[in-house]
């Protein structure tokens, strides 16, 4: 069943909506696409690192996680309002990534208190949750007890510092019945076969879990639908697993998978009874998935299931139909689902946690400007190398200034950082304290090897790169990690036809309109640039209509040569100290020893002294003027 929204008033929309946080750009109106509610519908946010504040340089996705509260509260009323039911999800990694969560000591002083505002139904674990042992335990002693049993954790544990006992995260999964429908859910919430966590944590493998006791009691459970929540790229291995095993036990129940991990817009369907949807990153996208159909499951559904477990479903049992929207994180578009204006829209307990979002970037001085950048830099919207890439702009300007070393400053070095150290553009304008940690928010430093010989050396980028099956057979983590995450997912580059145009600020469709029927626009809009997302079910997902946006494949890590002395082209120093992010340092020592090195951990030493996002927004202090 279809709800169409109403159409709102274009002068009305284009003057009043404005975005909660101050200083935020203001919305931005597009062509949209109407939500398709069905019996049992749900909300989903992944990937958020800290963008609760919302992203205030880029209109489209400015909205804040009080917005997002509102809306999650007026469609809660909506779906009751129809006797279906609404759920809220969320896949992990909510932490580092922005000045909200990591510009305070204690890193996240703020952001439990905001996060918890949202009434989240299910809930789980994200690898950044887990690469540091404190973030770990904030984890375990602020989001679990914040969420209690909506919590869950099917495949990790957590060491407990007062005992030393292994213990489940949070509960390994979870049964409850639906507000209004009563429908039966079981629900569970897995991390892919990640090996990079804390020692205060451990991650059991999927494979392994699957056949665990707990596991098949609950695939036993007999509900009307298994919700399965993870922090999974949707065509991951671990979903597939999880899924077969699932549907072995039963054949006719609906299963809906809500995944993460790689940063991008997706959905994917595993049979015709099963839906996977994945909702970006960075709090743009708030993801959307309906099911119609009879959900509720009969006692006849039970004992077909049992009797006939190596035939398909008969064509008399129960059919779906399954419906995602990828909603931009835009005030224009939450009006438009809901129907409702500036004045209407805003809830009392929205309104409050945009005013907590907003002291608490206040607290941290978050728009404290370290300096003015000249132009754009992307990340994979610019090919590497180029003039307007992010990456070029590192290599050539900033690696060669902050990798200097006083006592060895005059030794020619290999300064190698891996692209995934970089998790956001950099826009014209102001450059704040908030930008240098959605830019770079880890706690990198430099090390390096002392007086390497070259022709060991300079083989390290290359392995780094392009090693393949060798670098993997060694190295403790798969060689995509050092990379960014949208490269699990596409790995070659997304050209379009059609010069991509700026940001367009004239001749707009004044105010949200619908794609189709009555209150259309007649004219032709100008796109703003924007998701143009195509998956396995097709290519009207995003319900905000832009333009599309080129996508350049980077490499895994890159390099500067720095204080190589001007000799005979080709010529080469017989020795370099070899600098290198301490993140990327267990596959550097397995590229050496392949180049030919004999090198351990215990040769590698600190370089320079801060980590490399504190060595940024100084280079960017002394280089780029203070006002814009």
């Amino acid at each position: 069943m279809a709800v169409k929204a109403s159409i709102l008033v274009a002068s009305a929309i284009a003057t009043l909506a404005r975005a909660a946080q101050p200083g935020a750009a203001s919305p931005i109106a597009a062509p949209m696409r109407d939500l398709v509610w069905g019996k049992l519908n749900f909300l989903h946010t992944t990937d958020t690192h800290g963008w609760h504040g919302g992203h205030l340089q880029e209109a489209q996705y400015s909205a804040d996680w009080g917005d997002y509260i509102s809306f999650a509260e007026h469609l809660r009323e909506e779906a009751d309002g129809q006797g279906v039911d609404l759920l809220l999800v969320d896949t992990g990694d909510r932490v580092e990534g922005n000045g909200l969560y990591d510009a305070s000591n204690p890193k996240g002083k703020y952001y439990y208190d905001i996060y918890r505002e949202q009434d989240v139904d299910i809930i789980c674990t994200g690898n950044h949750e887990l690469y540091h042992a404190s973030t770990a335990d904030g984890e375990h002693l602020r989001t679990v007890p914040n969420f209690q049993d909506k919590y869950v954790a099917s495949n990790l544990d957590y060491i407990d510092p007062k005992t030393g006992l292994q213990i489940p995260m949070a509960q390994r999964y979870r049964k409850f019945q639906t507000k209004n429908q009563k429908l039966t859910i079981v629900a569970m919430g897995f991390l892919f076969d990640f090996t990079g966590n804390a020692n205060n944590t451990v991650v059991q493998p999927v494979r392994e879990t699957i056949k665990e006791q707990w596991f098949q009691d609950a695939i036993r459970e007999n509900p009307d639908v298994f919700v399965v929540i993870g922090h999974v790229g949707v065509k991951m291995p671990e979903f597939k697993e999880i899924f077969t095993a699932i549907r072995k036990q039963n054949r006719l129940t609906p299963i809906l998978f809500f995944g993460g991990h790689v940063h991008v817009r997706d959905a994917t369907a595993y049979d015709s009874r099963s839906f996977a949807i994945a909702s970006g990153r960075y709090f743009e996208t708030i993801g959307w998935m309906s099911v119609d159909g009879d959900l509720k499951r009969t006692t006849k559904d039970v004992v077909a299931a049992a009797v006939n477990d190596d035939e398909p479903p008969s064509t008399e049992a129960a059919e779906f139909s399954f419906h995602r929207r990828y909603i931009d994180n835009n005030l224009l578009g939450l009006y438009y689902h809901t129907g409702l204006n500036k004045s209407t829209f805003p809830t009392d307990h929205g309104r409050n946690v945009s005013q907590m979002i907003a002291q608490a970037r206040k607290d941290l001085d978050l728009d404290y400007t370290f300096g003015c950048a000249p132009k754009n830099l992307w990340m994979t919207r610019a090919p590497y190398p180029s003039e307007d890439s992010i990456y070029t702009w590192l290599e050539k300007e900033v690696l060669p200034e902050i990798a200097i070393n006083d006592d060895r400053k005059d030794v020619p070095r290999l300064v190698i950082m891996n692209t995934g150290a970089i998790r956001f553009d950099v826009f014209k304008g102001k450059f704040t304290r908030d930008t240098t940690y959605i830019i770079s928010p880890f706690l990198s430093v430099l090390n390096y090897i002392p007086d390497v010989p070259y022709e060991v050396a300079s083989k390290v980028i290359g392995l780094l790169n392009n090693a393949g099956r060798i670098m993997e057979e060694h190295a403790p983590m798969d060689a995509r990690f050092m990379a960014i995450p949208e490269q699990f997912a596409i790995t070659q580059d997304i050209i379009h036809e059609k010069p991509m145009p700026s940001f367009a600020t004239e001749g707009l469709v004044d105010g949200q309109k619908p794609l189709s029927g009555d209150g259309a626009s007649k004219k032709e809009p100008v796109l703003i640039e924007g998701y143009t997302t195509k998956d396995d079910i097709g290519d009207d997902g995003d319900d905000a209509i832009h333009s599309a946006i080129n996508f350049y494949v980077v490499p895994n890590c890159i390099q500067a040569e720095v204080g190589f002395s001007p000799k005979e082209e080709g010529e080469k120093p017989e020795k370099v100290d070899l600098v290198f992010f301490d993140f990327i340092q267990p596959w550097v020592m397995v590229a050496l020893k392949i180049s030919g090195g004999d090198y351990t951990n215990d040769d590698a030493k600190r370089y320079v002294n801060g980590t490399f996002t504190e060595l940024m927004a100084g280079w960017i202090k002394e280089n780029w003027p203070a006002n814009c």
